[in-house]
């Protein structure tokens, strides 16, 4: 019989026999050492500085957590305008981000007061700005009905405070995510130390000149407040120098934006709720569980879970006991939420989303995070080889129907295209403008002819020909409009729609499922949409107090 032989190694310091044996120490598990050197991170004489002890991303103000996952995007219970623009396609989410309720008008009213503070409209330099801003009151103006109350009212009367916000256009809602993300990381950086205690109002009641910028402070920190940001450090200075966080500070939150439309959708559908295993129970028609809009439950039975129109005149039910509990919009939180904690996800005001309309989702090329929209862009470097800030200058854009807005603001970054520079060789992407890719460009179009020297004429040959309106100025600058009076047309579809999602207070049940999609020109506003923002997640999939796996909590 073989004898085995076992060899026993000592990791430790081990005293036999008054003989001390001695072995490698045992290594460091410290966060603050680093693994790829073992150097000291965050050492007091100096080196590598970065935030160790980041747990996860925190909750920005009026946003709901929304865990990823996988779902079928597109899938409706019918389709009896034959549409045939929502053909199922399986699609995963990232986590993310979405507002708790859609924006109302109290907010929107504090983002005009903002822009009317910091840039006086009465400052011809000023003017388009906050004018750009306002929402469209005259959408509720009818050839044939009587809603001048809300045109005078509905926006800035405290009865409508919390009403969601109408007359807002695609544009404005973006302009509105921008400014929100800026007040918003603005107040945490003064929190945190960085500014100084209420160093946000005083740029509001021009004490300080020039705002604050969240690209600007990360890209440029000196440049921002208008270059007088040394005077209003916060109590993070060292040794009497300026201290500026930085995205590694990790206390910087990603910006606030218009949801998708795959985003919207799977947040409204919240299958979660109906989740067993790793598998969805049944199909739901609407946000909530069931296949009627009535409340089922005893508490609340025959209410209308969603404000919608019933039928043709029936807006709100007969007076008395009404069957949803408005006539035109509601009240925000007026109705349960979904499993997700989302309130009026279907009916209320329909929602602008990020993305540019297409008739079909192109999941051949993309089945994680759908979106079509993506415009490239960098940041212009000047003549010095520093980041390019708009001093004093104003980006302003003439929309198709005359209004003016403003694309730039003092104190924000220039950007500007990529070029080959950041194309050449890739597999992933060769264009700034990816609106159109595969459905709609000249490239993948059937007609386009490559090699024509007709490039004009293979231009026009392409899939989607819709109205090519012009405005311009003349030389007193009044608006010259130009319309399209070409009898070919043969759609509205352009790079410049966008697609609204949910059904509204004036639309049918039909429209109340989640994965109905429409679209409308991303400068027109009307009585019936509005938006709510978004936020995208870094970090973990599952929040950490939820995080499981295979059913036992990770600590």
């Amino acid at each position: 019989m073989k004898k085995q032989f076992i060899k026993v190694v000592l990791s430790c310091t081990v005293l036999v026999a008054g003989f001390t044996v001695t072995s490698c120490k045992k290594s460091s598990s410290s966060k603050n050492v680093s693994r790829a050197t073992g150097w000291k991170i965050n050492a007091k004489e100096g080196g590598f500085q970065y935030n160790s002890d980041f747990k996860e991303q925190e909750t920005s103000p009026g946003l709901v957590f929304v865990e990823g996952g996988t779902f079928m995007k597109g899938k409706v219970q019918d389709d009896v305008m034959h549409d045939w623009n929502n053909t199922p396609t399986q699609q995963h989410v990232q986590s993310f981000y979405m507002d708790e309720t859609e924006v109302t008008n109290v907010m929107y009213l504090e983002y005009l007061d903002y822009l009317k503070s910091v840039y006086p409209p009465e400052n011809p330099k000023y003017a388009n700005i906050y004018k750009g801003a306002l929402p469209d009151t005259l959408v509720w103006r009818n050839r044939l009905g009587f809603n001048e109350t809300m045109t005078n009212n509905y926006l800035r009367h405290p009865a409508y405070a919390e009403y969601p916000v109408v007359g807002v256009n695609w544009i404005q809602a973006t302009q509105f995510a921008e400014w929100r993300t800026d007040r918003v990381n603005e107040a945490v950086l003064e929190r945190e130390g960085y500014l100084a205690k209420d160093a946000k109002y005083q740029a509001v009641t021009g004490e300080v000149a020039g705002t604050f910028n969240t690209e600007a402070y990360l890209n440029r920190p000196e440049s921002v407040y208008n270059g007088q940001i040394d005077s209003l450090q916060g109590n993070k200075k060292k040794d009497s120098v300026a201290v500026f966080a930085k995205r590694s500070s990790g206390i910087i939150s990603p910006e606030y934006r218009l949801p998708t439309e795959t985003e919207w959708e799977y947040a409204a559908a919240a299958l979660q709720g109906s989740r067993e295993y790793n598998n969805y129970r049944g199909r739901k028609k609407y946000p909530w569980e069931g296949e009627y809009t009535r409340n089922g439950q005893r508490v609340g039975r025959g209410d209308q879970l969603a404000n919608f129109k019933q039928g043709k005149g029936d807006y709100g039910g007969i007076a008395g006991w009404s069957d949803d509990g408005a006539d035109i919009t509601a009240e925000v939180k007026s109705y349960k939420p979904n499993d997700l904690g989302l309130y009026d996800m279907a009916g209320n005001v329909a929602e602008w989303v990020a993305d540019v309309y297409r008739p079909i989702v192109d999941d051949e090329i993309s089945d994680f995070n759908y979106y079509r929209g993506n415009i490239y862009t960098k940041t212009a470097i000047g003549e010095d080889g520093k980041v390019e800030i708009l001093r004093d200058s104003i980006v302003y854009d003439t929309l198709p129907n005359g209004k003016v807005v403003a694309v730039n603001l003092p104190g924000e970054i220039l950007m500007v295209p990529v070029d080959e520079n950041e194309t050449y060789l890739r597999t992933n992407f060769s264009d700034s403008d990816n609106r159109a890719f595969r459905d709609g460009d000249p490239g993948s179009s059937r007609f386009f002819e490559q090699f024509s020297d007709e490039e004009e004429e293979a231009n026009q040959r392409k899939m989607y020909d819709s109205p090519k309106h012009k405005v311009e100025r003349d030389s007193l600058g009044n608006i010259v409009r130009g319309y399209d009076t070409s009898n070919n047309r043969t759609t509205l579809i352009n790079d410049e729609v966008r697609v609204y999602k949910g059904g509204s207070w004036r639309d049918r049940a039909y429209w109340l499922d989640p994965a109905q999609r429409r679209f409308l020109p991303q400068y027109m506003a009307t009585d019936y949409i509005g938006f709510r923002c978004a936020m995208s997640r870094v970090g973990s999939k599952a929040k950490t107090k939820n995080k499981t796996v295979r059913g036992k909590k990770v600590k």
